[in-house]
This record gives structure tokens, sequence and C-alpha cells, in this order.
């Protein structure tokens, strides 16, 4: 968290005015020293007085709007941190920081270009691997229709020509026959877990032909009531949102489900979706056991993977916990608007 810096006004002025005084005190005891004609003790501090609460006026006024100048940076570094790279610093002429304030303009403006340049590769990079999984997947599933074939298929036939045989085995040899029955059911039982196996193997992609929020509808309450955690769901997204966010947005949410069910041994979660004008927000949160914050190791409670996900385009995730209050999962991404021709 970015803490405000502050100067100290009255100290400044303080300081300012101890110097004046010292100096109005040595002035006055070297005219007196050099020359007759001094003024008394009385009148030369009651002109000193004025001076030093003078000069003490001024230096607060000027440690005043140093300090504005110094607000609105701290302002605009926390807007740009959080995500808003619209802001900007005052740029008034004959201002003694307009300069300062001109160059970390265009530093912010030159950051926003390149951050947007990195999202826009990000997401070509994530629709390429996703276009790579999708052929591989395909692949997957022509071998899988391979096994189909050479396994369950050959079972099955199996199993009808040795249910055929076997009223006229019955007939001849009742303990043969019981001999075959076992096989059939050992046979059926093989079948069926193999079966079982390849569907799962089959079963498509949750986002295949879905927006993210379609397909949370219907994920989301499925997943939690399989697992026994009481979910609530919630999407506030006004407009579309590019292919790339959504699949990573997906995928980070699993990640984060699956970390609810294996280690916070929760009895309900919340995710919430929602977007500003500059950022898509993410937010995950339970009421588990939570753990201490040092617990985060790279790569454990898959926060590395969320965050690497995140990060690809441009964004952040963090987990906020702390032992018997939770864990919150927080990821957002910045929003920038469309490159006009």
């Amino acid at each position: 968290m970015m803490r405000r810096v502050r100067t100290s006004k009255w100290e400044s002025s303080i300081y300012s005015g101890l110097t004046t005084l010292a100096l109005m005190i040595l002035l006055y005891y070297g005219w007196v020293s050099l020359a007759d004609n001094a003024p008394s003790l009385k009148s030369w501090m009651s002109w000193t007085s004025v001076l030093v609460l003078g000069q003490m006026a001024i230096s607060y006024r000027f440690a005043q709007r140093t300090q504005r100048k110094l607000d609105q940076l701290q302002v605009v570094m926390k807007q740009a941190s959080a995500g808003n790279w619209d802001s900007r610093l005052p740029e008034i002429e004959g201002d003694a920081f307009s300069g300062v304030n001109r160059e970390f303009n265009v530093m912010l403006g030159q950051l926003e270009s390149r951050l947007k340049l990195l999202q826009q590769l990000g997401e070509r990079d994530v629709m390429e691997e996703v276009s790579s999984q999708e052929a591989a997947v395909l692949e997957e599933r022509k071998r899988l229709a391979r096994d189909l074939h050479d396994t369950v298929s050959q079972q099955l036939f199996a199993l009808h020509m040795s249910a055929s045989s076997l009223p006229k085995l019955l007939e001849r040899d009742s303990e043969h026959a019981q001999k075959v029955m076992e096989q059939l059911i050992a046979m059926s039982s093989s079948a069926q877990r193999q079966m079982r196996g390849l569907i799962a193997q089959l079963r498509p992609m949750e986002l295949q032909g879905r927006t993210l929020e379609e397909a949370l509808e219907r994920w989301f309450p499925d997943y939690c009531r399989q697992n026994g955690i009481q979910g609530t769901l919630e999407i506030q997204i006004k407009g579309l949102i590019s292919d790339a966010k959504e699949h990573q947005l997906f995928l980070i949410i699993q990640e984060a489900m699956a970390n609810v069910v294996k280690h916070a041994d929760a009895q309900s979660v919340r995710l919430f979706l929602g977007e500003t004008d500059r950022q898509i927000s993410l937010l995950i949160e339970d009421n588990g056991l939570g753990f201490r914050g040092e617990q985060v190791r790279a790569g454990a409670y898959g926060l590395s993977t969320m965050r690497e996900r995140a990060q690809k385009l441009g964004g952040e995730a963090e987990i906020v916990t702390k032992p018997g209050s939770g864990t919150r999962v927080r990821v957002w991404f910045p929003k920038f608007e469309e490159m006009k021709a």
C-alpha cells in the first residue's frame, strides 16, 4: 500500500523563523559593538518579532504549496498503480513544477502505450495457445475414438456373443454357464469404467461457444453443489470482454475454486466479476480456515499460476488472508480504449 508522504509545513516554518531570529540577534550585537547609535534591545526585538513572524508565514505558505504538489503526485501515482492511466498532473505555465509535471505526464503516456501493447501481445499469445490447444484436443479426440473402437467396442461385441450363447449353454452345462455369467459381469464392469473415462476426456471446455458470464452461470453453481459449498455469483459486466481475457479469467477462477475445495474447508464462497471504465476486477472470497500470509510460498495455492495468467495481460493477482478469517483472491486487468483506424 502506498503511504502518503507529507512534509512538515510547521517544521520548515519554525526552522526559518529560528534562523531569522539568530541572524537578527547576531546583527544587533554586531551593531552594538561597532557603533554607538544602535537602537535599544527592546525596539530591536519588536522589529525582530515582526520579521520572524513574517518569515514563518511566508515559509509556511511555500511549504503548503509544495505539499499540494506532492499530494497531486501521490494521487496520480496511486491511480496509475490501480490501473487508471488517464490521470495526469496539471501543467501550468510559469509554475516551478510545470517542467517536472510535463515530463512525468510524458512518462505516464509512454508507460500506458507500452502496457497496452503488452496486453495486445499477451492476448494474441493466449489465443494462439488456445488454437494450439484446440488442435491438440482434436488430435486427442481422434486417439480416444481409436481407443473406443479398440477397447470398449470389442468388449461390447464379446459381451454380445457370450450373452447370445448363454441360453443354450445353460441347458447343456450349468456350471460352465455360471462361469460365463461371471465373465460377462466382469467384462461389463470393465467396459463401463473405460466408457466413463473416455466420456470424461471428451467433455468440452466450458467456454466453447459461450461468453464468460454464460459459462460461469452454468459451471459455478454445479461446481459448488458437487463439492458441498454454498456459492454466490455476482456478475456486473456491461460490455464485451476480449476472448483472451475471458479465457484467462476462466482458468484463474477454476484454479482459485480448486484451492477453496482443497485447502479452505469453507462452507460458502462468493465470486464477484465486475468492471469500471478502466479496469476489470475479479474477487473470490470464502469463509474457510485461512492461513498466515507468509505461508503463501512461490507456487503455493496456485498463486504463481494465477499471477502469471494475470500479468500476461498486464494485470495482477493477490491473496489476502489470515487464520480463521477466510481467504480473498483479487485479480484485476487494465482496460484500454480500442485503437481507432
